[in-house]
């Protein structure tokens, strides 16, 4: 099982690297200014960050090595992005000013790409700490 320190440093990276990738896009798709959109996406990233802690914790212990299939890590990454976008999908219409419909279209977007972002992260990640691990690291 991961520490809670491995899972703090693979979260912070994830949603830094998703607050880089996605706030742009985020305003050039929307219309909405990268000031709104930031504040948005700050936000989704807090409890992102959150939620990531949780479900990664919950997903070691069902599945508690680093060496996963494509398969387990498909179900890891979607199981994130579909309780994320349960819970965020109202905030994201309140926000925004939008309907549920239009805020769950925006969301479904996000989460295809975290999707994908987050299946390349987890396997470079999970490698890296390997390697760290085989050197002798704590």
């Amino acid at each position: 099982m991961r520490s809670w320190k491995e899972r703090l440093t693979h979260t912070l990276l994830f949603e830094a690297g998703g607050l880089v990738m996605v706030t742009p896009l985020a305003s050039e798709v929307t219309g909405h200014g990268l000031g709104e959109i930031g504040v948005l996406a700050l936000g989704l990233a807090t409890t992102a960050m959150l939620w990531n802690l949780v479900w990664n914790r919950l997903f070691d212990a069902w599945v508690p090595t680093r060496r996963r299939s494509l398969r387990q890590r498909f179900a890891q990454a979607f199981g994130f992005e579909l309780g994320l976008l349960v819970t965020t999908l109202p905030a994201v219409a309140w926000w925004l000013d939008i309907g549920l419909v239009e805020a769950f279209w925006l969301d479904l977007g996000f989460m295809l790409f975290f999707l994908a972002y987050a299946l390349v992260f987890n396997t470079f990640f999970d490698l890296a700490m390997r390697r760290y691990l085989a050197r002798g690291g704590a």
